[in-house]
């Protein structure tokens, strides 16, 4: 199974392209604007792996949580993807990719991830990882910075903006799994309530 891996969550962007679990190219843009080649660096992975885009199989999307727009643009490849050539579609929890780096890395014990919310906030979820075992203890939530900070200070182990995650760790996750969606279940995470204010009418 060949699989694209966008991973638009953080101000890296990142594709990578993997066959039978094994990463054949990886390219990544910063930015700290809204824009991303998104298609250049899906055509610079193709280019290196000597891979053509029909023999793709499958689109993992990383959902967050963080940039909106960013995930959102990954979102709409994956969903012009799928409508084009009806390939399969699985959409991956960036904060889990994040885990999966941690355990490569071998960062083992007790590992807080920590993604901006904005607005003083931060999605913060706690997972306990070893050489052989990853397991989220503390569900993702909103906190206010000052728990983080409180962590930090504690000496615990907090993955931050220097550690963002990466479509290879997305990739690899995605090749263990089968639970695939149509483009319109895609969503990225969010936690907040959403509310919407309905404009009066026009008189």
């Amino acid at each position: 199974m060949t699989i694209l891996a966008l991973e638009f969550s953080s101000d890296r962007r990142s594709v990578a392209l993997a066959r039978g679990g094994v990463v054949l190219a990886e390219a990544a843009q910063q930015t700290e604007s809204r824009a991303t080649d998104a298609l250049g660096l899906i055509e610079k992975v193709l280019a290196e792996a000597s891979i053509s885009r029909e023999e793709i199989d499958v689109i993992a999307v990383g959902l967050g949580p963080g940039s909106y727009t960013g995930i959102r643009a990954a979102i709409a490849v994956a969903q012009g993807w799928q409508l084009a050539r009806g390939i399969k579609l699985l959409g991956v929890s960036s904060v889990e990719a994040l885990a999966a780096q941690a355990q490569a890395a071998k960062i083992f014990g007790r590992v807080n991830v920590a993604v901006n919310a904005q607005r003083g906030e931060f999605y913060l979820a706690a997972w306990d990882i070893s050489a052989d075992r990853r397991a989220e203890v503390e569900p993702l939530r909103i906190v206010p910075a000052a728990e983080v900070e409180q962590r930090r200070a504690a000496a615990e182990i907090v993955l931050g903006a220097d550690f963002p995650p990466a479509a290879a760790s997305l990739a690899w996750l995605a090749a263990g799994r089968n639970d695939f969606v149509r483009g319109e279940e895609l969503s990225p995470v969010y936690l907040r309530e959403t509310t919407f204010v309905k404009a009066p009418p026009v008189r």
